[in-house]
């Protein structure tokens, strides 16, 4: 299916399909930008660890608590020394079971 821009040459209809494309790119590009962005670190402290079972929890300054698992530490922390208490800056991802705790280091 062609289109014809006002009587425009066909060399001219393929350059706007071109920077059509051109600029739908760049929009999806700045939309998927924008989404990692938005994510801010939270600050917190340890509230409590299993050791046995890999996971714990952590207060936020704002009260809220979150579930966190060994694997979403920073090397910057080491599970098996944590005991509760230590101040702690991490991100929020969505999970199954609600809201976790990821990304978790030392403040």
């Amino acid at each position: 299916m062609r289109r014809w821009y006002g009587g425009s040459s066909p060399q001219l209809v393929a350059n706007l399909r071109v920077v059509d494309l051109f600029e739908r790119t760049v929009r999806l590009q700045l939309r998927v930008r924008g989404d990692q962005r938005g994510q801010t670190m939270t600050t917190g402290s340890i509230k409590k660890v299993v050791a046995d079972r890999g996971f714990g929890f952590i207060v936020a300054d704002d009260a809220k608590e979150y579930f966190f698992h060994r694997d979403g530490l920073d090397s910057s922390l080491n599970f098996d020394r944590l005991m509760g208490g230590e101040k702690v800056k991490f991100e929020i991802e969505a999970s199954p079971k609600g809201p976790r705790a990821s990304k978790v280091s030392a403040a």
